[in-house]
């Protein structure tokens, strides 16, 4: 049973993550072989203000224009 797991920062639309489920949960079964319904896939989100690039938080990235 394979289990994904992805963290993201804050941001998207619902919708964004189901696609990201959908397609993660197909890539999986594509490339392995798993059976669609044994794919876990955990989505956690973190806030902007937690992630963290080149000393930078994402939120003063996005702020900045740099991302």
């Amino acid at each position: 049973m394979p289990l994904v797991q992805i963290t993201l920062a804050k941001g998207r639309t619902p919708e964004e993550i189901a696609a990201l489920g959908e397609a993660v949960t197909a890539a999986v079964h594509e490339s392995i072989g798993a059976p669609r319904e044994n794919v876990r896939v955990v989505l956690r989100e973190c806030e902007p203000e937690h992630w963290f690039v080149g000393g930078e938080s994402l939120a003063q990235l996005r702020a900045s224009g740099q991302r």
